[in-house]
């Protein structure tokens, strides 16, 4: 198995993926900030150093590694759109130089749900940004497209279920309501596991509506 490299491997997602992966017996690479060591699952290896500087790290990336780009701001609301822009795109934008530089196969990011939203426009126009970047790069891609991660501590949403029920049953509603539908921990990480073990091709996206209702097809 190729090895994989991950950035935001001490966050909500990056931890459980990192755990996911050393059970499946690959050699899982992690870029921290230098004081998050501690943070990162045992088993995986440590590269620390400015995840904003790809000249720092792109040496750790093993050729033809599979990267995982998970680093970006926190539970994302309206009033991060400046840090969106300081920590989300200055991140994929240096994750995918280093992963160019070191041969990377296989660049996969977790992007978000494109339906138009004014509530939360300025994180879609970042991750857009971001898509088209790696794109750029000539990156052999896989783009994961959720809206909102249902797990332990983020289960608030679940309070919309009605919304949602009452946009299935008006027709101008409904397909941006299944655009923007939750989706849960346990199916991101299945998502994530079986891009990691499929064959990259120039480009995959995966909307919202394949993390909920299976493992997406090569």
């Amino acid at each position: 198995m190729q090895p994989v490299f991950i950035t935001g491997a001490t966050g909500y997602i990056g931890r459980r993926l990192t755990r996911n992966l050393l059970q499946q017996g690959y050699r899982v690479i992690v870029l921290v900030r230098k004081g998050s060591e501690g943070n990162v699952i045992p088993g995986a290896e440590i590269i620390s150093a400015d995840p904003f500087d790809p000249a720092a790290f792109s040496s750790g990336i093993p050729r033809g590694a599979i990267v995982v780009q998970l680093l970006g701001v926190a539970h994302p609301s309206p009033r991060k759109a400046a840090q969106f822009r300081r920590i989300d795109l200055r991140s994929v934008k240096a994750t995918a130089d280093a992963a160019r530089t070191a041969g990377a196969s296989h660049f996969i990011y977790i992007s978000v749900a494109m339906a138009p939203s004014k509530w939360m426009a300025a994180y879609q126009q970042v991750r857009q940004e971001g898509e088209a970047y790696c794109r750029g790069l000539g990156l052999k891609c896989t783009f994961i497209r959720p809206w909102y991660v249902l797990g332990p501590g983020h289960y608030w949403p679940l309070l919309l279920l009605p919304l949602y029920g009452l946009a299935e049953l008006v027709p101008r509603w409904r397909l941006k309501a299944r655009a923007m539908a939750l989706v849960t921990i346990r199916q991101l990480l299945r998502t994530l596991l079986h891009s990691v073990a499929s064959i990259p091709v120039p480009l995959r996206i995966i909307e919202t509506r394949d993390i909920r209702t299976r493992i997406p097809a090569n």
